[in-house]
């Protein structure tokens, strides 16, 4: 029998890749739109100006990352205690409901910003549990040998959909606000399903502990892996200064006034360059001086970022952003091999969930102070001093971590201690 070489040998994976790429189709084309809604009426309905709309858009950041900050720690627990499966599932079927409410709310005419507020929450609410049950899923329907190539699959998935998905709610949005959110909720009953059909695999035996103690195992096991430790706060401290997505909308209305169809494309070209890494990776997975690398791809993350936020020419704006994607989805394929290939199968539901929260701060956070700073910058002041700031943060990490340029290899033993006295 000739021995699988790709996860997508693997029916249970396959079934893990399509559920999240429809789902994150599904998911991004409704985040896409309920940006540009909330904006719209932002100066539209309530006779805002672009900097109080912009400040919106940062408050809608704001009520999504703050479930993660609640709910993070159960969501770990219950990712090593429950069936993963039916957690993921149980989570799609919110987004499911938030959908539908949507649909209806624009079919009907009842939209308002305190309905897309409170629905943006019950988002992050899904959100916190989804990551955390379907990351660690997967190293246990492909073998260890293979996870690199599946992490680098999987997010070709989520790069991919990223693209269909906020392009798609782009166009669907000029022909009929209730569009996106109708499709949106078909595809997210098919990623139900998906889910569902998992072959049953029991999770981890957990400890018999109280879930604080579990929860605090799980944040103390992140501390004193330094490299771990380096990688996350990288991304969360890089990205929440780096943040440009939130500022989209200001761009396409505003600034390049190319309208809904042209939000849509900004919103994909992110993803647009993340796919094409996405498939480089899945083909050839980095396998030397890893540590290296990714700091190199925050550093262009972030030099991306700030052309992007000065640029007035829409080619250069879509380069950019794609450029951004693509330096982005390295940096996120470097750190989350090596969170899954590093951390105990009975923990990472717990580390997945820690790791999830801070990809959740460096996004709905960076929403939050860029729209903070665009009340007082103005949208393209935010983002170029952003992009700014995320330059500054790899060099000092550079310095402070030094265990990431040290990493060469994904290999568990790239852990360097420090000699003792």
């Amino acid at each position: 029998m000739t021995a699988k070489t790709h996860p997508l040998q693997f029916r249970d994976y396959r079934l893990i890749w399509l559920a999240r790429f429809i789902s994150t189709s599904a998911t991004t084309a409704m985040v896409v739109v309920m940006g540009a809604q909330v904006y719209q009426l932002a100066r539209r309905s309530y006779g805002m100006s672009e900097s109080e709309a912009a400040l919106m858009l940062g408050l809608l950041g704001l009520v999504q990352f703050l479930p993660f900050l609640l709910l993070t720690p159960l969501a770990g627990v219950l990712a090593d205690r429950m069936d993963r499966r039916h957690l993921g599932a149980m989570a799609t079927a919110v987004d499911l409901c938030i959908g539908l409410v949507l649909a209806a709310a624009n079919t009907w005419n009842f939209i308002s910003l305190p309905l897309l507020f409170i629905l943006a929450t019950c988002y992050g609410c899904a959100r916190v549990f989804i990551g955390p049950a379907i990351s660690a899923i997967t190293p246990n329907v492909v073998p260890a040998e293979l996870l690199p190539k599946a992490v680098a699959t999987s997010s070709l998935a989520w790069q991919s959909a990223a693209v269909f998905g906020p392009a798609a709610g782009g166009f669907l949005l000029a022909a009929a606000p209730s569009y996106p959110y109708w499709c949106a909720s078909g595809l997210l009953a098919f990623g139900i399903v998906s889910l569902l059909a998992i072959r049953h695999r029991a999770p981890p035996a957990a400890a018999p502990d109280h879930p604080v103690k579990l929860m605090a195992e799980g944040a103390k096991f992140v501390w004193h892996e330094r490299f771990l430790l380096g990688c996350v706060t990288l991304d969360l401290f890089a990205v929440l200064l780096g943040g440009a997505t939130a500022m989209l909308p200001a761009f396409a209305y505003d600034v390049l006034h190319v309208g809904d169809e042209g939000l849509g494309m900004l919103r994909a070209a992110p993803a647009a360059g993340s796919m094409l890494v996405g498939i480089w990776l899945g083909m050839r997975p980095l396998a030397r001086n890893v540590g290296s690398k990714m700091l190199w791809a925050v550093a262009v993350y972030g030099l991306a970022t700030l052309i992007f936020g000065l640029s007035k020419s829409f080619p250069l704006s879509l380069a950019m952003l794609g450029l951004l994607g693509a330096a982005d989805a390295i940096s996120v394929f470097i750190r989350n091999t090596l969170v899954q290939l590093n951390t105990p199968d009975d923990k990472r539901g717990r580390v997945s969930s820690i790791s999830g929260l801070a990809i959740s701060a460096s996004n709905e956070l960076g929403e939050m102070q860029s729209g903070l700073a665009a009340a007082f910058l103005g949208p393209v002041g935010a983002v170029a001093l952003g992009g700014a700031g995320a330059i500054l943060i790899t060099a000092i990490w550079a310095v402070i971590f030094p265990e990431l340029k040290r990493a060469k290899t994904f290999a568990p033993q790239y852990r360097q201690k420090e000699p003792v006295p």
